[in-house]
């Protein structure tokens, strides 16, 4: 019996019963269409966060007060300008390129009646490079601005959208910040939300304004975050040394007692990738377990076929047909079932893919569900897996029938 032959008799078998194929079918479709979908939301989820990671400079180091994972040290000093002054020793760190403390907090904005709460964010002028800001109109901090103390500020679209109801033509106007008047120099290119949070909702002021007058903290010259800046993403590693290093000898810390953290992209995205990593394996877990009840639903219904199909076995036994024949017979028809439900489950799962990755950009989310060649290709081969695996017991019970008994079945 050729392959072609087994097929057309498989699909002759099936069309014969096609409720009952369909609704078996079902079962896979939904399997691997769930399977599909589930793949396609954690891949577009991983994506989607590690572009936000690289979006922010593969070269970009973060210092944060207090040390990771380690209990031992108490009341950790908190970070200040001169460390990250200190951070810009060429001789001391020669893989820093650049350096931007920072403070930040949250506050109230308002402009003609209209109130808004915002993240209030103190920086330095470096705060622009380090971070590749760029501007729809107007320009950043200076030097003079940060060192005199001025009311400026540079605000992010949302807060532009809010309070104006525009984005441009506002370089000039005033705003009240914790009810202190600002002149806007500045309006951010919008950047949409990440994993460092969202700029566009952002208002920026001198650091040594923030520290000042608007944020409270226990010394002047406290910041929050250092970031720094190697010269390219090969001396990273290098850069992250030399500010453990010149933070230690600050900070008089010997190694093992750190009192701050030093985060790379590297570190931030290996986390976040493994995380993801473990929630779409858990998605994709869930989703199998569908695939595994339409191959019992396959099970059952070549069962059910068996035992209908008693006597066409004996006949074909007594005409000649071997054991082999009748184990290839309804192997194919389990397969064919499984394959049709896979072909048409992969259509599916794009389509729910695609529609989720709709609603995402409808309701301002940045997230694109990704169907991988990867995910097409287990999502095929387990289903073909789940036809023969559970197509085999019917079929070996088929192929066993005696011939005498099959055809005296009634």
């Amino acid at each position: 019996m050729n392959v072609t032959q087994v097929f057309l008799e498989a699909l002759e078998s099936l069309n014969s019963n096609k409720l009952r194929s369909g609704l078996t079918v079902l079962g896979i479709v939904i399997g691997v269409a769930a399977v599909i979908a589930m793949l396609a939301v954690g891949n577009g989820a991983t994506a989607s966060i590690t572009g936000s990671i690289n979006q922010v400079g593969t070269n970009l180091l973060f210092v944060f007060r207090g040390a990771r994972n380690n209990t031992a040290v108490k009341n950790p000093r908190p970070l200040t300008v001169g460390d990250a002054n200190a951070l810009l020793d060429q001789y001391a760190a020669p893989n820093i390129q650049a350096v931007a403390p920072v403070v930040q907090g949250n506050g109230s904005v308002d402009f003609g009646g209209q109130t808004m709460t915002s993240a209030i964010v103190g920086v330095t002028p470096s705060y622009k490079s380090v971070r590749n800001i760029s501007l729809l109109e107007g320009d950043f901090i200076g030097e003079d601005q940060n060192l005199g103390r001025a009311s400026v500020t540079v605000i992010g679209v949302d807060v532009a959208d809010k309070l104006f109801g525009r984005r441009d033509g506002l370089t000039g106007e005033t705003v009240r910040i914790n009810g202190q008047p600002f002149r806007i120099i500045g309006v951010l290119t919008p950047q949409g939300g990440s994993s460092f949070g969202s700029e566009d909702s952002e208002v920026i002021v001198p650091l040594t304004t923030a520290s000042a007058r608007l944020l409270s903290r226990s010394g002047v010259d406290t910041v929050d975050i250092i970031y720094v800046q190697a010269t390219d993403f090969q001396t990273v590693a290098a850069a992250s040394d030399e500010i453990s290093q010149i933070l230690r000898n600050r900070h008089r810390t010997a190694i093992g007692l750190d009192d701050f953290t030093v985060f790379t992209q590297e570190s931030i995205l290996s986390t976040v990738q493994t995380v993801t990593g473990v929630l779409t394996i858990f998605l994709g877990g869930i989703a199998a377990i569908s695939l595994l009840v339409g191959g019992i639903g396959i099970m059952n219904i070549m069962l059910v076929s068996v035992t209908e199909r008693t006597r066409e076995i004996g006949l074909r036994k007594a005409l000649g047909a071997r054991k082999r024949d009748i184990l290839i017979q309804f192997l194919a028809e389990s397969s064919l079932l499984s394959l049709l439900g896979g072909i048409i489950g992969i259509i599916f799962g794009w389509l729910i893919a695609f529609v989720v990755g709709r609603i995402a950009v409808a309701t301002g989310n940045n997230f694109t569900p990704i169907v991988g060649m990867d995910a097409v290709l287990l999502a095929t081969a387990f289903s073909a897996a789940v036809g023969l695996f559970f197509g085999i017991y019917p079929a070996n019970r088929a192929a066993n029938l005696e011939p005498v008994e099959a055809l005296r079945y009634e």
